[in-house]
């Protein structure tokens, strides 16, 4: 599949462990060198910032997607190539959903994680097949997928949902290769009678 737009979720922190912005930069630098436009929540600080100044300092093309009254000028990037701002929250995800071709999580909190748990639902659901992966950065996301292993072995999630988030712990450089063979798990026929919306 092609993949001239990747959404980044990741912190608006810096968090405590160097690597993660380690990792944020060399991201950042892995898409503009490639010709990849970022697409991200549309802030200048954290590891948000990082991964945006790294790409467009590497030639690509950022843009940003924010609710408007978030954080307020101070936060939002002034230097992408674009700023969308949007009316909500969820306007916000589903946005950076159309303007994407696949998605990756980087360290990230709570907003992170809704963002990688929402377009992972609605792949569960049929609604997309586009490729998702943590990008792991010393076994940040290895408890996510420990959770997933113990929903499957309980019986709260189908073992094929297992591949719809694949953890790529070779940094950066592992990203792309992931991406490109990426293959979604068929989805089951979750509602009878209606087509999703």
């Amino acid at each position: 599949m092609g993949l001239s737009s990747i959404c980044v979720y990741c912190g608006s922190a810096m968090g405590t462990d160097p690597d993660f912005a380690v990792v944020a930069r060399e991201t950042g630098e892995l898409l503009g060198a490639h010709g990849i436009r970022l697409v991200y929540g549309g802030a200048a600080v954290g590891l948000m910032g990082v991964v945006a100044d790294a790409a467009l300092a590497a030639g690509g093309e950022v843009i940003g997607v924010t609710p408007r009254g978030l954080w307020g000028d101070e936060v939002d990037h002034p230097g992408l190539t674009q700023l969308i701002q949007v009316g909500s929250m969820h306007e916000r995800k589903l946005r950076m959903f159309e303007l994407a071709d696949a998605f990756v999580a980087l360290p990230g909190g709570l907003g992170t994680l809704d963002e990688l748990a929402e377009v992972a639902t609605w792949s569960q659901l049929g609604v997309h097949r586009k490729p998702i992966v943590t990008l792991d950065v010393n076994g940040y996301w290895s408890g996510l997928h420990a959770f997933l292993r113990a929903s499957a072995a309980a019986g709260l999630l189908k073992q094929q949902y297992l591949d719809l988030i694949v953890n790529v712990t070779d940094g950066p450089a592992g990203l792309l290769p992931a991406l490109r063979s990426y293959v979604a798990p068929l989805a089951g026929k979750w509602i009878r009678g209606k087509p999703l919306r």
